[in-house]
């Protein structure tokens, strides 16, 4: 396992249980997007381990979470790959094998310039998760103190898991990703929900340009029911908006940026992390936006993220830079 001990912040080990899916990353790097009917030359491949729910247990887990992830995968090669994968971080896997049906895949196109990113995800076997199959670690999340799920895999899953956590006083952490129509019965179940700027305005209608307007669109899901929003806003940091409190942490600036996909899935996973080991929300925040800082100046999405001593370098150095300036 790749974790290590840290001293800030909390250094309780909590558990978190992820539903999502595993996708095998197919990353390409070029100065543009080809058009249709075009080809181009690429400066750089890789493959890798990736998924959002994937991604989100090895950050968790790197963070020093004990973590369990949930999904399906096929008979394949891929699947090999997930299973060393989660062996080699510590994670605990609950990954059905589908029979006919291949491991996910995505291809990730890199701006090699800006570091920005594209992605076509195909879930494969993960996208006939069911909620047969939540029920089926139902002592899992009964046992954790976080439960993450997503929307890559179907909502009917995602929708069981958050029932479940909510039955056993679980804290829920709901990442609507990517953005697809939502029945309003699903937000009630959501103690954080944690969309990016583009996710937050398809789920509520508002555009959002800088702070104000993610707050604007974070009251639309509060009055939804909601517990807390948290939106994240790239090299704006994040917000957090509830009904007591409305707090912008700003972005970690950690280097230069190499690679932005998976940088909201450590975010997650990080936040997620800190909230089982008993921080605070602002806390946890915090925490997940310095892991986010870290994890963009890396290629890759599950390879980038960091250990728990990195972030709590990254912490520490803040606050003694704050300490100094006041």
């Amino acid at each position: 396992m790749s974790t290590s001990s840290g001293t800030s912040p909390g250094t309780s080990v909590g558990r978190v249980v992820i539903l999502g899916i595993y996708v095998t990353d197919l990353t390409f790097r070029a100065q543009r997007m080809p058009l249709i009917g075009e080809t181009i030359a690429g400066s750089a491949f890789a493959m890798g381990p990736g998924g959002k729910g994937s991604n989100q247990a090895v950050a968790a887990a790197r963070a020093g979470a004990d973590v369990v992830f949930c999904t399906r995968i096929g008979n394949d090669a891929f699947g090999q790959i997930a299973r060393a994968t989660w062996s080699a971080e510590g994670i605990t896997a609950r990954a059905s094998v589908a029979e006919g049906v291949s491991t996910g895949a995505a291809h990730i196109f890199v701006d090699e310039t800006s570091g920005m990113n594209a992605i076509i995800v195909a879930s494969g076997a993960a996208g006939t998760l069911s909620a047969a199959d939540v029920d089926a670690i139902e002592d899992d999340i009964a046992a954790a103190q976080v439960f993450v799920t997503q929307l890559e895999q179907p909502l009917a899953a995602a929708r069981r898991g958050l029932e479940v956590a909510r039955k056993h006083g679980v804290t829920t952490v709901f990442n609507p990703a990517p953005a697809l129509p939502l029945d309003d019965a699903i937000f009630p179940l959501c103690d954080y929900i944690t969309p990016n700027e583009t996710e937050a305005t398809a789920l509520t209608g508002v555009p959002i340009a800088n702070a104000d307007d993610a707050r604007r669109a974070a009251d639309v899901l509060l009055a939804k029911g909601v517990g807390t929003v948290i939106v994240t806003l790239g090299e704006a940091g994040a917000l957090l908006h509830s009904a007591d409190q409305s707090v912008l942490v700003p972005a970690y600036q950690c280097g230069r940026v190499v690679e932005t996909a998976g940088a909201g899935d450590g975010f997650t996973g990080g936040f997620a992390a800190s909230l089982a080991r008993g921080d605070d929300a602002i806390t946890a925040m915090r925490f997940g936006c310095a892991l986010a800082g870290i994890s963009v100046t890396r290629p890759g999405t599950a390879p980038s993220m960091p250990t728990l001593d990195e972030v709590n370098r990254v912490l520490g150095s803040t606050q003694e830079q704050t300490a100094r300036a006041s």
